[in-house]
């Protein structure tokens, strides 16, 4: 009977270290992936001022374009790749005033006019947070650049769609619109909004 007590002790001891191994080894595994979390979780950056630059761009219009777009990239030996997007983009028609010179501003007793310059397409970029890559095929192991080259071809389209959407004529209406009752309200004289050729 006693060696069947010291039996039980024994094995109660052994399963108390296992136990205690166990934990140990839980905490330190939890304790290093609690570590490797906090590492990817904090960012260091550091800013550096590069350029100043003063803008004087007037923003008349934007244009919204939601597109699927198919690229292909011709290959010599192996069947082209090509890459399908769903796309959307915008592009932003203006005025930069910052052309304007006094020579442009003409009075008379009763008007004023004003010579702006021609309207311009200031930017176009894709969203590419409410773009994505629908599909890919026969890119083997150049996904990545074939998929580039699909974003750089999309916001070429983006620009040539803004251009021939009438873009530029939209700017010239929307500065006629928005800046000939301003410019009438703190003259207090009839104005007149031209554009250069």
């Amino acid at each position: 009977m006693s060696r069947f007590i010291t039996t039980l002790i024994r094995l109660f001891i052994m399963l108390l270290l296992l136990a205690g191994l166990i934990a140990i080894w839980e905490q330190i595994r939890g304790s290093s992936a609690l570590s490797r979390f906090r590492r990817d979780d904090s960012t260091v950056q550091h800013a550096v001022l590069r350029e100043v630059t003063a803008l004087g761009k007037l923003e008349l219009v934007r244009y919204t374009f939601k597109d699927i777009v198919e690229h292909e990239q011709l290959n010599t030996f192996l069947p082209n790749a090509n890459a399908i997007l769903i796309v959307e983009g915008e592009a932003t028609g203006c005025i930069d005033l910052t052309k304007i010179a006094l020579a442009d501003i003409t009075t008379r007793s009763d008007s004023l006019t004003i010579r702006l310059p021609k309207p311009e397409l200031c930017s176009w970029k894709i969203n590419h947070d409410r773009s994505r890559v629908y599909d890919t095929r026969f890119s083997f192991l150049d996904d990545s650049q074939l998929v580039s080259d699909a974003y750089r071809q999309a916001e070429r389209q983006i620009r040539q769609s803004a251009l021939n959407g009438g873009i530029l004529e939209q700017t010239r209406q929307n500065a006629d619109r928005m800046l000939r009752p301003l410019l009438t309200r703190l003259s207090g004289q009839r104005v007149g909004v031209t554009f250069e050729k």
